[in-house]
This record gives structure tokens, C-alpha cells and sequence, in this order.
């Protein structure tokens, strides 16, 4: 008698990568490193800043760079400059001394032009895409996170390759949905998408009724579970400084995240948001994973994750 196998489906996932060049590359050559078809990016993919880099006379540029005065007397010199600060996952912007000025002294300036800046990487990062996966079967299934300011979402709507998911309902294939939230709760830092508690409950708990087959879902959800250890930060002080040094861990997820994985126990919650809380965790049924983040080194962080129909049959970190 001749027993069919169930062919299980293996995709990639990463998150916080905060505007690195290089993790981006990465990230879309996954695909045909891991020989995947669905690579899915976590929240947190805008860089934090504009490294302004000051032309101080001609053909000489100077700024300070993570502390550290740097000069470019070349083209070439700029341009190894200007990719360090992209790696790092900031964004280069040329300008003389009247543009710095209106660029210290003015918040809206600042914003404007990080609105440019971020709009102008993201459209290489999309080219590169298209270049590097059109036409393979391969595609990026892009979501948010409280980090990414909200007109980043209009940017990824025309790709044939990228799949902007943020608050829908995707398919990754015909067993499996995936719920896709980049809100978080409050932070410290007031960032672009913040929620309270219990809105970011009727938010994610509106999406959740949502789904057709919700014990085979996946939550893609920026923050992690609240006490779930993938949501361990170091205690702050109120200055916003790590108390002993970093050594002393607070969950920092959210409530509501965890209330709804209790509630519904999807087979998988993928998170990310606290970079340094590297790890996976069950909560009832759940396995919820963080794959962590290093993007300011450079690395890419992620878990190669196999499915059939029935759960998670296996998950493995990888970093390169």
C-alpha cells in the first residue's frame, strides 16, 4: 500500500535589523542559501538616525561617527564612509555648513529629511530585491515594528517580490495563516508605534478572530509575551542607564501579547524587540521564538523553521 507523505514547508525569519545594508542582503539571499521560498522579516527594519556628514571645505567631509571624529579626503574614502554608516544601520546625508545649521536648529528639517533619507534606502532595498528574487518563486513577507515610522508602509506596496504584511492576514501557504502586529506596548523611548496594554489586546485580539484555523496560525508579533524570558531587558535607571551594568534583567513584553497566545494557542508566535533576549519558549502550545538581533556587527541573526500540518516539527538559530 502506498502511503503519501506530507511534503513539511521550511521558511526563514528575522527581525530588528534597523536599517543595516548589509543584514539586508543578507536577508534576501537567504532564500537560495537556506533554499527557502519565504523568507519573513520581523519588525524594527528602519535605521534609528541621519549621520550627517559636514562637507567642511571641497572634497573633504568630517563627522562624528559612534564617537569618533572621522575625515574623507577622497570620493572613495566618502563612499567607504558613507557604506560603514549604512551597515551600522544608520543614514548618510552629504550637506555643507547652512544645511547643518538649519539641521540643528531645526526639528522639522531633521524630520523631513529623515523622511528622505529613509524613503531613498528603502527603494534600493527593494531594488535589490527585485533584482536578486524576481522571476525565482522566492519572496519577503515585511512587517513592523514600534521602531519603523508608519509612512515606511506606503513604500512596499508595489513589489513584486516583498509582501507588505503589517496588520493582514497572509497565507504562508494553504495549512498555515499568519497574523502580522508591529505595535508594541509603551517604552521608554516613546517610539512611533505604541499602543496601551489593553488597546494593543483589541487590536491583536480583532486580527485573531480573524483567522479560519487558528490552533495552525503563526503570530508575528513585533514584542515578545510578557515574562517569557524572550522579553528580558536590562533594568534601566531614570535616566535611561543600564543598572549594574547591563547584569539586571526585567521582562519588558507585553500583557496583552501573552494574553492572546493564551487564549487562542497558535502552533507558533514569532517576536524580536529585545535584541538581546536570544532564545525560544512554549506558553501552552505555543512556541514562541526570538532569533535575536546583532545587526550593528553586522550579523544576521534568524531561525530556519519547519512545518507540517500538524505544528512545528522543528527550529534551528543560524547567524551569519
Amino acid at each position: 500500500m502506498f502511503i503519501h507523505k506530507e511534503k513539511p514547508i521550511t521558511f526563514f525569519f528575522a527581525t530588528d535589523i534597523h536599517g543595516s545594508d548589509l543584514c539586508w542582503r543578507k536577508l534576501v539571499n537567504t532564500g537560495g542559501f537556506y533554499d527557502v521560498d519565504t523568507i519573513i522579516l520581523g519588525g524594527d527594519i528602519t535605521g534609528k538616525g541621519t549621520q550627517f556628514i559636514l562637507e567642511e571645505k571641497p572634497g573633504v567631509w568630517v563627522t562624528d561617527f559612534l564617537g569618533v571624529d572621522v575625515r574623507a579626503e577622497s570620493e572613495e574614502a566618502l563612499s567607504k564612509l558613507e557604506m560603514r554608516v549604512r551597515n551600522a544601520g544608520f543614514y548618510p546625508y552629504r550637506a555643507n555648513q547652512e544645511e547643518f545649521t538649519k539641521f540643528s536648529s531645526s526639528a522639522t528639517y531633521r524630520d523631513q529629511v529623515f523622511q528622505e533619507v529613509v524613503k531613498r534606502a528603502v527603494n534600493n532595498w527593494i531594488e535589490y530585491a527585485e533584482n536578486k528574487l524576481k522571476g525565482t518563486g522566492r519572496r519577503i513577507i515585511v512587517t513592523a515594528g514600534n521602531d519603523d515610522p508608519e509612512f515606511i508602509d506606503d513604500l512596499f506596496q508595489h513589489s513584486d517580490v516583498i509582501q507588505w504584511a503589517e496588520r493582514k492576514i497572509v497565507y504562508l501557504d494553504d495549512d498555515h495563516e499568519i497574523l502580522n502586529e508591529g505595535y508594541s506596548n509603551h517604552t521608554p523611548w516613546n517610539t512611533h508605534r505604541e499602543y496601551d496594554e489593553d488597546r494593543l489586546l483589541e487590536v491583536l485580539t480583532a486580527q485573531a478572530e480573524q483567522l479560519k484555523d487558528v490552533k495552525n496560525a503563526i503570530f508575528n508579533i513585533h514584542v515578545p509575551p510578557y515574562g517569557s524570558q524572550i522579553d528580558n531587558a536590562p533594568l534601566m535607571d531614570a535616566q535611561l542607564r543600564p543598572v549594574d551594568g547591563g547584569q539586571t534583567l526585567v521582562p519588558v513584553g507585553s500583557t496583552a501579547v501573552r494574553k492572546l497566545i493564551e487564549t487562542y494557542q497558535p502552533m507558533l508566535g514569532l517576536h524580536g524587540h529585545i535584541h538581546e533576549a536570544k532564545g525560544s519558549t512554549k506558553i501552552g502550545r505555543t512556541i514562541c521564538i526570538n532569533p535575536g538581533s546583532t545587526y550593528g556587527e553586522g550579523f544576521l541573526s534568524g531561525v530556519l523553521i519547519n512545518l507540517d500540518k500538524k505544528g512545528v516539527r522543528s527550529f534551528q538559530p543560524v547567524q551569519g
